[in-house]
């Protein structure tokens, strides 16, 4: 009995020895993961479903999402940026996942609207429908330091490669969604910058623009957008950046955008091909160049009254003069254009508030503009004086539970009308 005793003492010492080595090695392990992925798991935690869907009403459901890190934006664009979505998800692929989990970008069709605006106490708005189909989309959160703005976006989770009939659920479809920051179709920063994109039909298949100067780097359509809220202090420092570089329009898809800040000044950013080349024959997405449409060119001095507040507009169509070889030609989204543009004209672009502005998107959401036959997933009103952002779902205007505000000054998320 009395040798038992020892032999006991040294099995425990032994145990303790193994458990000890044991949650040191698992110490180790976690303070590893912890190191190479603490970003992307926090981000992942954060990952709120905000409201559900309603596929009767082709809705899908909403949900948020706090970025955690700089999520390797800085690296993209010292890398070279991307000339396609492929070179782009590889990127992701490699530094969000460390190779371990494949990750894609997926076509769509954008149709939508935006303008910019003035309330009576002078504040900025820009408001923006996002017209697709049913899907999930993801209020998307970044703080990435390091001399980048906080900014607010909307990501539409189908581009992210999410199925539009089910819900964000598993592990692995949160994972996916770390790519969110990439994809941001419309947004706001903290410098009071706020842009969209938007479909632009061109070319006889729809040809994507996909520039080749050898001498500048490579960006595609939301990392560009991705970009101008990161680094833009304004309109013209979002000019001077996106000049920088070739744009190669994601989802083999023509897009053109529109910027605008807290100034007042906004800008519609396209991709034509050389003067004289209409329509008809822009069918070489390489041969396009950037064509920037201030809202105080004097294209619109014949339809905006000379003291009206410098309002400006985009649908679907290009702006640029001369562009379509007829000139009466009305392209895709002139009648909400023209709709837009009578509501601010009878108000010289000065608008009561932000509900006023969303009154306006209500007017041509899709599901009801010209007998419906749409969906407009998201509607927002972003005031880029104060840096918040009214935004509502699915059309879904008046009710509380579709309706959410942020405020980029306190962080702040409030559901409610």
């Amino acid at each position: 009995m009395e040798q038992t005793k020892p032999k006991k003492r040294i099995w425990l010492r032994v145990l303790a020895i193994i458990l000890a080595v044991i949650i040191v090695i698992a110490a180790a392990l976690g303070i590893t993961v912890w190191c190479v992925w603490g970003n992307e798991i926090s981000t992942v935690a954060s990952f709120t479903h905000l409201r559900a869907r309603n596929d009767e009403n082709e809705e899908g459901s909403v949900y948020s999402m706090n970025v955690k890190g700089g999520f390797y934006f800085d690296e993209y664009l010292a890398s070279g940026g991307a000339s396609s979505d492929t070179e782009l998800i590889n990127f992701i692929t490699d530094n969000i996942t460390k190779g371990l989990i494949d990750m894609t970008i997926e076509e769509t069709d954008i149709g939508c609207s935006s303008f910019i605006a003035q309330t009576p106490s002078g504040d900025i708005l820009f408001g923006r429908n996002y017209d697709f189909d049913k899907t999930n989309v993801c209020l998307t959160f970044c703080d990435p330091g390091e001399g980048r703005h906080k900014s607010f976006s909307t990501v539409d989770l189908n581009y992210v490669g999410m199925d539009i009939d089910s819900d964000v659920e598993s592990l692995m479809d949160k994972i996916t969604c770390l790519a969110a920051p990439y994809a941001p179709l419309d947004g706001i920063n903290d410098a009071g910058v706020s842009c969209g994109i938007f479909m632009s039909y061109q070319g006889e298949q729809t040809v994507a623009t996909n520039q080749q100067d050898a001498a500048k780097d490579n960006i595609t359509s939301t990392t560009m957008l991705r970009m101008i809220l990161d680094y833009a202090d304004n309109v013209d420092e979002a000019v001077e950046l996106v000049q920088k570089y070739n744009l190669h329009d994601s989802a083999n898809t023509s897009f053109h955008y529109m910027i605008a800040d807290a100034t007042g000044k906004s800008a519609i950013l396209e991709w034509v091909p050389a003067e004289g080349v209409t329509d008809g024959e822009d069918n070489d997405g390489s041969a396009r160049t950037l064509n920037v449409i201030y809202n105080d060119d004097p294209m619109y001095d014949e339809v905006r009254s000379s003291d009206a507040f410098k309002y400006q507009t985009i649908t679907n169509f290009i702006i640029t003069p001369g562009y379509y070889d007829d000139a009466e030609a009305e392209g895709p989204g002139y009648d909400r254009y023209t709709y837009i543009n009578s509501q601010l004209a009878e108000v010289d672009g000065v608008v009561a508030d932000e509900q006023a502005a969303m009154d306006i998107l209500q007017a041509v959401g899709r599901r009801t503009w010209n007998g419906g036959g749409g969906v407009t997933v998201h509607s927002a009103v972003y005031n880029l004086t104060q840096k918040t952002v009214y935004w509502v779902a699915n059309e879904n205007f008046g009710d509380a539970t579709a309706t959410w505000h942020y405020s980029l000054v306190t962080g702040e998320l409030t559901q409610g009308l």
